[in-house]
């Protein structure tokens, strides 16, 4: 074997999140090797960005001078600058409940359905990620910066210590070895550092087992053209441009659409719903799901996969820890929950965020170490908030009006952020969900600990209480009762509730021209 080849960080795994932390890294001058397992392009969950994500992603991109990767944040320029990179239109968040083995009832009230609009126009809107093209344009742009990227490439052995850490690697049948100071894991699920380490990996206190299966798709129709779904009104942007949850008691199903004409979609139930539907058994278990839901069935019913379908036996894992001596797991890496609301993206932009800003501000001082391991108590801390949530909403399934209500805790915790971030107030929001917030934080404990109880109605009580627990936080009219589920993005919400955020009108509407988020008429 050759002499250990040295570098500032290995980074495992050039997914997007590893490959966003080598370009950043490499702009802040230091010496990185990708090592990536597979090669690109190839398949990879976990596509749907959200608000708060494209914020964290042009905050990386400025940050560092990641000029190409800017205009990925938003869907308008993104198609402009990389169009070849296949995306998808995701204007807003919507569900719709439904009973097992009945058509979906498009309740006039609209009591079985629920619209969050993310962006006021598709020129500003988020976007789903085809990770296939995404993953392998950023990947790509890692080299570009200079990163060693070394795909196929299997690790054989991880030995931290002495200031940094070993690696043994086998590529194309040749043994090699290197020296980091800093192995950074953006593997994915239980990720690489956990197994090689002999690193817990955990359940969630209170946290129900679930599994997820999923595929892509071809020959899906769009919602707004079938009679099941149809509206009686302009709902606030077009249903199918969007994260479609068809959520039901014991699971939920996912509908994303990319440009290319790819939909991916897919279902993440508890474990007896999937023992039920015997998700081991992939296709047919689909089959048999569809069965129990007659007006998704119809949209799928001239629908081709157009790979196998994969079977996640158990989804939501944690590690016990996420940083040692020259070691840190990204979020990602260290813990998953669940794809519903969209909270993998924003965790794992959070973490790279403030991994590279540590590496920025103590890297060669005797703060370093300490600060890795205070980031991956940060990452499992929010990672606990997350599940906490989710939770609460898994227990709500079956009764739309319960769960509607508690995504409020989400959609006002995430708004609130993004309006304290782009208004220049990030310490008004220093935390995911808001869960170490001396106000919030404790209500969203609260309300989310009830919100499991066994008796029907206290979860039902809890869920109530979400109204009076967000108001404070509140600056896009959650609690505007008269819009009957149905949330457009109103500029009138933001100046009426700026001073929630001790910003003036005025500031307000420089931040929403700033980000062209101000639609006049």
């Amino acid at each position: 074997m050759t002499p250990a080849e040295r570098f500032d960080v290995a980074v495992v795994g050039s997914g997007f999140a590893g490959s966003l932390t080598a370009l950043a890294l490499r702009r802040l001058g230091r010496s990185v090797c990708l090592i990536e397992r597979g090669s690109h392009p190839r398949f990879a969950i976990g596509e749907s960005s959200s608000p708060l994500a494209n914020l964290l992603l042009e905050e990386l991109s400025d940050r560092y001078g990641l000029d190409r990767i800017r205009p990925l944040a938003a869907w308008g320029s993104w198609r402009r600058a990389q169009p070849s990179v296949a995306c998808g239109l995701k204007r807003g968040f919507t569900f719709y409940g439904h009973r097992l083995g009945e058509p979906f009832g498009a309740d006039p009230d609209r009591r079985d359905q629920l619209l969050v609009a993310a962006s006021p126009c598709d020129e500003v809107a988020d976007t789903h990620w085809y990770r296939a093209d995404f993953d392998a344009f950023l990947a790509g742009e890692a080299e570009r910066e200079g990163a060693v990227h070394l795909d196929r490439t299997t690790i054989e052995r991880i030995e931290p210590g002495g200031g940094g850490a070993h690696v043994d690697l086998v590529r194309g049948g040749v043994r090699r070895s290197i020296r980091a100071r800093l192995v950074v894991d953006a593997s994915g699920p239980s990720g690489v550092l956990p197994r090689r380490l002999g690193v817990p990996v955990e359940a969630f206190p209170g946290y129900p087992a679930t599994e997820a299966l999923y595929a892509h798709f071809t020959g899906v129709p769009r919602l707004d053209g079938l009679a099941s779904f149809e509206t009686r009104g302009a709902p606030p942007y077009p249903v199918d441009d969007a994260a479609v949850h068809h959520v039901f008691d014991g699971g939920w199903m996912w509908v994303l659409r990319f440009s290319n004409g790819i939909t991916s979609a897919g279902v993440a139930a508890k474990a007896g719903l999937a023992r039920e539907l015997r998700f081991e058994d992939g296709a047919p278990a689909w089959d048999r799901l569809l069965s129990r839901l007659p007006s998704v069935a119809e949209q799928f019913a001239g629908a081709h996969a157009t790979m196998p379908f994969v079977h996640r036996p158990r989804l939501a894992y944690r590690a016990a820890r996420a940083a040692g001596p020259g070691w840190v797991l990204l979020p990602s890496a260290a813990a998953f929950v669940d794809p519903l609301l969209s909270t993998g993206f924003p965790l794992a932009l959070l973490g790279i965020l403030r991994l590279a800003r540590i590496v920025e501000e103590s890297w060669d001082r005797p703060g370093f170490d300490p600060a890795l391991e205070e980031l991956g108590g940060r990452t499992l801390d929010e990672a606990d908030a997350a599940a906490r949530l989710t939770a609460a909403l898994y227990a709500s399934l079956g009764d739309f009006p319960a769960f509607a209500l508690l995504t409020r805790l989400y959609f006002a915790a995430a708004s609130w952020t993004e309006a304290a971030r782009r208004l220049g107030r990030a310490e008004r929001a220093r935390s995911f969900l808001l869960f170490d917030d001396p106000v919030f934080g404790p209500a969203l404990r609260r309300i989310c600990g009830r919100a499991v109880d066994p008796d029907v109605n206290v979860r039902r009580a809890a869920a109530k209480s979400v109204r009076a627990a967000i108001e404070s936080f509140d600056v896009v009219g959650l609690n505007d009762e008269t819009r009957r589920n149905w949330y457009p993005v109103e500029a009138q919400d933001l100046f009426d509730n700026a001073h929630k955020l001790g910003a003036t009108r005025e500031e307000m509407e420089e931040m929403l021209e700033r980000t062209g988020a101000l639609v006049r008429p």
